[in-house]
């Protein structure tokens, strides 16, 4: 992914996190799991570009081929978010790229090494663990596993430091429980702690807070992924909460046995490590204490999800079939053939698709078809010659050919175009360029 690309993806992504936190704010009243759904659909977006659902659809065309006409107005909104346009300037990052680069990958070293400093911390905890085989904890924690249909028991370690207990572990995950907290908590109390452990192991939260932790170690730069990582914890502590009183825990007992864990137990060391203080605890006390009956999503709100999740994905892969199905006079409009030479040197010409004049455009404005044209139904190609200057300008530009009632359209967009500079022996130099501006009108 080219430095355009990826500063396209990162408003997309910003975008996508906006528009799931505006959807969020609709469903206070809903369960949490459905608000967690969504923030975690937004942290992920980090990790799949809109470019590639766009070029997933045009393998799809070419290998179906199905064709798609293209509409105006619709196919230009969706265009410029599935990143198939370069009409927003982007910062110019040409021959910075290798510090911009340098500067991201110590960062992803900083931030994976730190987890893993604090990961092989309390690994070396699960190893000085003691497995309980008997005992009122294993006693309580079978009969919750029998009333929440856990086929697979689940292991309880008894470790002598004074972490909280937690889950560990994504594919056979164990229960980590500290030595000596089982005695300042009374049946009731323990029973709801352990169920909502279990309920952690249910929901696979550990393999969803991994996910969450490779796009914080991808894209530590963004602040907005960590405050994503702070929703996602807050939704998962409520949603436990929530299927800890539905299945019939009385609320007191339940806040005074996290009450306890948080006076005998320190902090959780890893965010996928899903323990039972996380969250917003004061805000989770309260709302346990009052026990608010949640509302079960409607129909209208499923539909509204259902909508923004499939214009997420069939948008981008939408764009990828019209550019697929674009007739040959399209196609050639998409493409710029540029001849490149500097004061005598030698001439090279150079023929590339629009993805790949991406690292050099970072700025294209489209013509606007002449109104008298369209109407006498004028169509062809102008072809310009510019001179792309050392800072990217496009300057001394001449019509060579095109009809007389398209040329200033041609010239009016290419004028607001910005190219990067282009380098030649590590230094930017002018290039002459031959600019082809297709239009054709819609059958």
């Amino acid at each position: 992914m080219t430095l355009t690309g990826l500063t396209n993806h990162l408003w997309q992504s910003t975008l996508f996190a906006v528009l799931g936190g505006l959807l969020t704010l609709t469903m206070r009243q809903e369960r949490a799991r459905v608000r967690y759904w969504v923030w975690l659909a937004a942290s992920v977006k980090f990790l799949v570009p809109f470019e590639w659902l766009s070029v997933m659809g045009s393998r799809f065309a070419s290998v179906s081929g199905i064709a798609i006409i293209r509409g105006h107005r619709f196919y230009e909104v969706i265009e410029v978010v599935a990143g198939r346009t370069s009409d927003m300037v982007t910062p110019d990052f040409a021959g910075r790229a290798s510090i911009v680069a340098g500067v991201w990958c110590l960062g992803i070293v900083a931030v994976v090494g730190w987890w893993c400093v604090r990961w092989r911390s309390i690994s070396r905890t699960i190893r000085g663990a003691v497995r309980l085989q008997q005992g009122r904890e294993v006693e309580i924690l079978r009969r919750v596993e029998l009333k929440l249909g856990v086929r697979r028991p689940i292991e309880i370690m008894q470790s002598a430091d004074a972490t909280e207990p937690g889950v560990f572990g994504i594919a056979v995950p164990v229960l980590l429980w500290p030595e000596g907290i089982s005695n300042d908590l009374a049946d009731a109390e323990l029973e709801a702690i352990l169920t909502h452990e279990v309920r952690h192991i249910q929901r696979r939260d550990n393999l969803t807070a991994g996910l969450q932790m490779m796009v914080e170690a991808l894209f530590w730069f963004h602040p907005l992924v960590w405050w994503l990582g702070g929703r996602l914890v807050a939704e998962r502590e409520r949603a436990c909460d929530e299927d800890v009183l539905e299945l019939g825990n009385e609320s007191r007992a339940y806040a005074a046995g996290i009450l306890k864990v948080c006076e005998f137990c320190l902090r959780t060391p890893l965010p996928c490590i899903s323990g039972v203080s996380g969250g917003e605890l004061k805000k989770r006390m309260v709302w346990i204490m009052t026990n608010r009956a949640v509302q079960k999503l409607g129909f209208g709100k499923k539909l509204m999800m259902g909508m923004v999740l499939f214009a997420s994905v069939a948008g981008p892969v939408a764009v990828g079939l019209v550019h697929a199905s674009e007739s040959p006079g399209e196609s050639e409009a998409r493409n710029v053939t540029v001849a490149s030479s500097d004061q005598g040197a030698e001439h090279a010409s150079v023929q590339a698709s629009k993805q790949e004049m991406m690292g050099l455009i970072v700025k294209k404005v489209n013509p606007q078809y002449p109104e008298a044209a369209r109407k006498a139904h004028i169509q062809g190609e102008v072809v310009l010659r510019a001179t792309i200057g050392t800072k990217g300008n496009v300057e001394n530009l001449q019509v060579v050919s095109g009809p007389a009632e398209l040329t200033p359209a041609a010239v009016e967009a290419v004028k607001q175009w910005k190219y990067r500079p282009y380098r030649k022996d590590g230094r930017a130099v002018e290039v002459e360029t031959d600019i082809t501006v297709n239009f054709t009108l819609a059958e």
